[in-house]
Formats: C-alpha cells, sequence, structure tokens
C-alpha cells in the first residue's frame, strides 16, 4: 500500500479528495444501475442486465479516459478552445433540431447519434459546458476593466442567447439551468448586478413571446415544446405521466425506511420509468434507506466544499471562475434530481451526476471533473504566466515563431 499511493500519484494529479469522490460515486452506482435495469430489460423489453451492467461500466471506463486526459491538460487552453467550440455547438444543435419528431419513439430534439459505437448524445449538455467556460473566460478578460454592457451584449450575451434559443425548444430544464448557472457565474465574476436585471428580464420577455408562439403556432415544434410545458402544468396532476412517475417515486423512497429492503430488492424499480436515470435516487432510498440516501447527500456535500477548496486556491481569476462555472452545476443538477424524485420539482429529466446510468450525462460530467482537477493540479500558475504563455492550445504544438515564420 505504501508503494500503491505514490504510484497513483505520479500519474494523476489535482486534488485527491475529488478523485476519491468521483470514484466512490462511480463504483456505489453499479449497484443501483443493475437493481434498476430489471425495469428496462423486462418491462421495456430492452437488452439484459448483464449487458446493460456492461454498457455502464465501459462508460465509465470512457469518462475515466475523458477526466485522466483532460486533467493533463494546462486549464490555461480551455479558454481559447472554448472560442472555437461556441460555433461548433450551434452547429450541432442545430441539426439536432432538424433531426425530426422522434427517432426509435425518443425526442430527436435532444439526441444525436454516434455513428461507430451507436450511443446517443446530448448535445445541449455539451453546449451548456461550453458556455460556461465561455462565460468564465469572457469575466476573466474583463477583471481588470469596466464592463461595456453594449460590448458585452455583442461578445458574450449573443453568442449566450443563440446556444440557449436552440435548446430551449426541446429542454427546457437545462436551459433554465444553464442560464441560472450564467447568472450566477456573473454575479461571482463582478459582472455589473444592475445589467444582470436586464438580462434577467429579457430572458423573461423572450421565454413568454416563445411560449406564446408555439401556443399560437403548434405545429413549428411539435412534440418538443409541448412536453415540457406539459410537465410544468402536470406538476401537481396525479393523473398525468409525469404525476405517475413521482407517485412511484414516492411510494419506493416511503418504504424504504431508515436501511432499506437491501441491494436489488427493490419493488418500485419495475413500475418506474426511468428508474435507472432520472429517478434513481428514489430507488436508492428504497433500497438502502434513509442512511443509504445521507451518504450520497454527503458526498455531495463534500464535492461541493473541495469545490470551494479549489476556488480559493485557485492562483488565476480563470481558474477560479472555471471552477465555479463547471463545478457547480454538477450539485446543482444532482439536486434539482433529487426534488424530482422527492415531488418537490416538476420532472426535469436531469440525472443524478455520476450515478445515473447514460453515455452524456457521465462523459460531460467527467469532463467538468478533469477541469476541476486541471486547476487543483496548476495551483501555483499565475496570471503573468498565463498571459505570457497564452490560451491557444496550438501554440503548444506550434510555437509563434514558426506561426509567423509561415
Amino acid at each position: 500500500m505504501k508503494k500503491l499511493i505514490p504510484y497513483i500519484k505520479s500519474y494523476i494529479k489535482g486534488d485527491l479528495f475529488i478523485w476519491a469522490l468521483v470514484a466512490l460515486l462511480a463504483l456505489f452506482s453499479f449497484m443501483p444501475v443493475y437493481s434498476a435495469s430489471t425495469n428496462l430489460v423486462y418491462v421495456a423489453g430492452n437488452g439484459t442486465t448483464t449487458g446493460i451492467l456492461i454498457k455502464h461500466a465501459v462508460l465509465l471506463l470512457m469518462g475515466f479516459g475523458i477526466m485522466f486526459f483532460v486533467h493533463r491538460t494546462p486549464y490555461r487552453y480551455f479558454s481559447g478552445v472554448s472560442v472555437v467550440m461556441i460555433p461548433l455547438v450551434i452547429v450541432l444543435l442545430i441539426v439536432t433540431l432538424a433531426q425530426g419528431t422522434t427517432i426509435g419513439g425518443a425526442n430527436a430534439a435532444r439526441w444525436i447519434r454516434i455513428p461507430i459505437i451507436g450511443v446517443g448524445f446530448q448535445t445541449s449538455t455539451l453546449a451548456g459546458l461550453v458556455v460556461m467556460v465561455y462565460t468564465a473566460r469572457y469575466l476573466a478578460k474583463h477583471k481588470d476593466v469596466t464592463i461595456d454592457f453594449k460590448e458585452s451584449l455583442v461578445k458574450l450575451w449573443l453568442p449566450i442567447a443563440c446556444i440557449l434559443m436552440f435548446i430551449l425548444p426541446a429542454n427546457f430544464s437545462t436551459t433554465a439551468m444553464v442560464f441560472l448557472m450564467v447568472m450566477v457565474l456573473c454575479f461571482v465574476g463582478g459582472y455589473p448586478i444592475k445589467y444582470l436585471g436586464g438580462i434577467v428580464g429579457a430572458g423573461v420577455v423572450f421565454l413568454m413571446l416563445f411560449v406564446l408562439t408555439a401556443k399560437a403556432f403548434p405545429g413549428l415544434m411539435p412534440n418538443r415544446v409541448d412536453t415540457w410545458m406539459g410537465r410544468i402544468a402536470s406538476f401537481s396532476d396525479k393523473d398525468s405521466k409525469e404525476g405517475y412517475q413521482v407517485e412511484n417515486a414516492k411510494i419506493a423512497i416511503a418504504t424504504g425506511g431508515l436501511t432499506g429492503k437491501g441491494p436489488g430488492k427493490s419493488v418500485q424499480k419495475n413500475f418506474l420509468p426511468q428508474s435507472s436515470s432520472d429517478f434513481i435516487f428514489a430507488i436508492i432510498v428504497e433500497e438502502y434507506g434513509l442512511i443509504g440516501a445521507s451518504m450520497v447527500l454527503l458526498a455531495y456535500f463534500m464535492l461541493t466544499f473541495r469545490l470551494y477548496v479549489a476556488t480559493k486556491k485557485a492562483g488565476t481569476v480563470f481558474g477560479k471562475l472555471l471552477v465555479v462555472g463547471v463545478g457547480l452545476p454538477i450539485v446543482f443538477q444532482s439536486v434539482i434530481n433529487m426534488l424530482v424524485a422527492t415531488n418537490l420539482g416538476p420532472v426535469t429529466g436531469q440525472t443524478l451526476p455520476l450515478i445515473s446510468s447514460g453515455g452524456t450525462s457521465i462523459w460531460m460530467t467527467c469532463l467538468a471533473v478533469g477541469m476541476v482537477l486541471s486547476v487543483t493540479a496548476s495551483n501555483q500558475v499565475t496570471e503573468q504566466e498565463i498571459e505570457e504563455k497564452g490560451d491557444d492550445p496550438l501554440e503548444h504544438i506550434y510555437p509563434k515563431q514558426e506561426i509567423e515564420q509561415v
């Protein structure tokens, strides 16, 4: 054991406590995912429990591969990459929206299919992450100057508005969460509060106009806007589809007791749709009780604390804002998932980070954690150093002198 720890530390960098928390949550996820997978197998007739477990393991391994690669990358490069990614994610969102109504019974406005591996990819999740990094970049670039509102409208809010506009028709919950997280990041980053009020007001007006347009011309976006609007309207309607899900989740939570029924012994997993993803927290409470649920809450609380520590220790403004921008949404998403399972909020479709099954959610969470770990691995980096070296990753391959010669 004494030799193992230095060996591991030679390969991984950054906050080891965050590494440990992420690994524990990922390892724990196998038990509820395997248990809840019986719903997909015996109710929906989709695959086998072993196949679903293997797929979950492969997706986690790929996620940890992403996290390992990203955490070894100097975090200053994420600033430059976000600028390049803005137009790319806009194109991906347009392609996703243009697919049609459904693909294989699922909402095609949210997903694109990765050709070779055949895994669905939710483009809005990637877009949200890019938006947070881009916002952190803008705020860091303007840390020493007074922000001009008109200039920020073009350089900051126009790209954000374009991305949110293409996410909104199919995924209101992600749109709302990204917008809220951007507001929080801007507040932390020193963006003038008087301007933030105007941005919030403009966002509310745009949302109202969008809803009125969708109601007046329902044929423009079939099976997209009605989905999330129906979820909000049926929040308290027990006879709705969402009400059926929440009722079964409440039964699972109520029967869990203090210690739960035991691993794999959930009954409601056979009746609860999305029991391995959106409502996996209800299955955790049913099988592991209040004690198990408290341990999961404690893990996310400790992750929040380590994010705070990482923010305090970061040597640059961009590093601090990056941790807040990509780390806070992980915790916020976990809270949203638990609120939905306990009927304290409308059904959103947000998964429980690092525990729920699903490729996109796992990969994007690991990507975000990798960015945080990259910051914690470079606490000694200063503002002067990050300005001298730049944020263009191509300069690492092609030095500036060579580019100028070409």
